[in-house]
């Protein structure tokens, strides 16, 4: 048999805090074959980006290989200095990292960032440069590349930032491809056209493709073999398909039981129920602009006897969107950017709308206008009847803790500054909430409910990883216990155990207190768990809303199937 690429043996990783010397990555062994693709899964803080960073030599501060040997192509790279680090990154190992806000660079365009590594390597010259930065934006996905590459990352949505970050991993076509959640920020369609690009690669080059993930779906269908991690140590490994359907570590089978499917209906009634059993709300608006009723029978009834909350009552919306348009102007050009086209869809008081659709589609603008971070270019947002364009100071007061939000990145939505603690009590002490005790108390409480250890109480957001961060934010966000949360792809970020943790988590609150969301997102498998309706968005409009049952089972636009087509692990059914 041929020798590994690459060849990991007994790694340690450890990490100097002032809480002494943690052991992050105990004893991993692991091999890459050319050509091959490899993932790791496991929960957040498992280990598996550690492991991945010290192959490249890229650990965090405090951070050091404490033993163990890492062969690439024979040659050991464990003990490389940085000037041989250097010409081994890009060239000879890829990565396209977690994050694209703190790994993107806010004052350079996006073409003279991808431009900087293929002159950093001798792949372009001054003269080809320009065309090589737009045949490597193409090759990531990016529509309209040579408009893109002169753009900054601010101009670009999460999803496409995401891209630009796999053309700069991509643009030296690599040997090794690092991909660290290479899609968590993107929606299903250009998640299968930058996943399809990567096995294109791996086929025609034979690079072979070490992937970390927390998705079970992308592992079964786009790798080989499945490693997965617990702790710092693997607990299993072997082919994919084997991993997946007859997994035998005990927290393998926990992480293949909470991957969310679309195979499964809602979640049931003991996570997810309605706010009154005599409740009929109203559904979303149609795509005309006509608002239906219901059509079936709210599918999950309160349980007999159980009370219904002071803010529930019948057949009625908490919040009502007509006509919403929202237009953009654009610096230089003769037209303006239309990124919400007269959008209407009603919120029913107590249950769940979801709202998808591929990056750009303008669902995130719709989610900002509603918290009144944007103003609509026209259209009428109605929040407990009142149209929130007229509020007064105080009623706007009122408005911003009674709708909080949940946003898609922890990294740029946490202030670095802050401990765990503070973050969380910021809101409660604004609001000036209860006593400093009281504070204190709620604080806990909330991290109890997020599943994070009291421990993090004083640590920042930097020490944590990028499922714990997203975490805080949630918890932040039900400090002031709301009426409504808006959603913005809250559990892009979580491994799938943390995943289903937080969404019976939402679905308990839901249930409680009779809490309403709007939740945006890209992953469908967890918009069929946990969603009532669903409206689905492209190019700024409404193409289709409907139950999610029906979405689901009986999508009517040809959009919609594709995007239902598109989403990986689909046929392999683990749930």
């Amino acid at each position: 048999m041929d020798a590994p690429l690459l060849s990991v043996r007994g790694l340690a990783v450890d990490f100097r805090t002032m809480d002494g010397t943690v052991h992050a990555v105990e004893g991993v062994d692991l091999d890459i074959s050319e050509g091959e693709t490899v993932a790791i899964v496991g929960e957040s803080g498992s280990g598996k980006s550690t492991t991945a960073m010290a192959i490249i030599g890229l650990l965090a501060g405090g951070g050091h290989i404490a033993g163990g040997s890492i062969r690439l192509d024979g040659r050991e790279i464990s003990k490389a200095s940085e000037n041989e680090l250097r010409g081994i990154r890009g060239r000879d190992i890829g990565l396209v990292p977690q994050d694209p806000m703190s790994n993107l660079n806010p004052v350079a365009k996006i073409g003279t960032q991808v431009a900087e590594t293929l002159l950093a390597h001798g792949l372009a010259n001054r003269q080809n440069v320009s065309q090589k930065v737009v045949e490597a934006l193409e090759a990531a996905g990016l529509p309209d590349a040579a408009k893109r590459a002169k753009q900054y990352p601010h101009e670009f949505s999460g999803g496409m930032r995401q891209r630009a970050l796999i053309a700069i991993g991509l643009a030296c076509k690599p040997r090794l491809l690092i991909a660290d959640e290479p899609t968590s920020a993107l929606d299903v369609t250009v998640q299968q056209t930058i996943l399809d690009q990567i096995g294109a690669m791996t086929r025609e080059l034979g690079t072979a493709v070490l992937l970390i993930t927390h998705d079970l779906g992308l592992a079964a269908e786009r790798a080989e073999r499945v490693v997965v991690m617990h702790r710092g140590k693997v607990v299993e490994q072997g082919p994919a398909k084997q991993i997946l359907e007859d997994p035998q570590h005990p927290y393998t089978q926990s992480l293949v039981k909470a991957a969310p499917s679309v195979a499964v209906a809602r979640l049931q009634p003991d996570v997810f129920s309605a706010p009154s059993p005599d409740a009929s709300p109203r559904g979303v608006e149609s795509p005309d602009g006509a608002l239906s009723e219901r059509s079936e029978t709210k599918r999950v009834e309160r349980a007999e006897g159980e009370s219904k909350p002071a803010s529930a009552t019948a057949s009625d919306n908490i919040v009502e969107i007509e006509n919403l348009t929202k237009v953009f102007p654009v610096r230089g050009r003769g037209e303006d950017f239309v990124a919400v086209n007269d959008v209407s869809l009603a919120i029913p008081r107590g249950e769940t709308v979801a709202i998808v659709g591929e990056s750009g589609s303008g669902k995130t603008t719709t989610a900002r206008m509603l918290l009144k971070l944007f103003e609509p270019t026209k259209g009428v947002i109605r929040y407990e009847g009142k149209d929130i364009a007229s509020l007064n100071r105080a009623d706007t007061r009122d408005f911003r803790q009674r709708v909080q939000p949940i946003f898609q990145d922890p990294y740029s939505s946490l202030n670095p500054m802050f401990t765990i603690e503070r973050l969380i009590a910021e809101p409660l002490e604004f609001y000036k909430r209860g006593s400093g005790s009281d504070r204190r108390k709620r604080v806990r409480q909330l991290l109890d409910d997020v599943a994070l250890p009291q421990s993090m109480l004083r640590r920042y957001p930097s020490e944590l990883s990028g499922g714990q961060r997203q975490r805080v934010a949630i918890a932040r966000a039900l400090a002031l216990s709301p009426d409504l949360i808006v959603c913005d792809e809250p559990v892009s970020a979580l491994d799938v155990l943390v995943q289903d943790q937080i969404l019976r988590l939402l679905g308990d609150l839901q249930r409680e207190y009779g809490l309403s969301y709007l939740f945006i997102s890209h992953d469908l498998a967890v918009v069929r768990l946990i969603s009532d309706y669903v409206c689905v968005m492209k190019d700024g409009a409404l193409v289709e809303a409907a139950s999610s049952e029906e979405i689901f089972t009986n999508p009517r636009d040809p959009y919609t199937r594709r995007l239902l087509a598109s989403i990986p692990g689909n046929e392999l059914n683990i749930a």
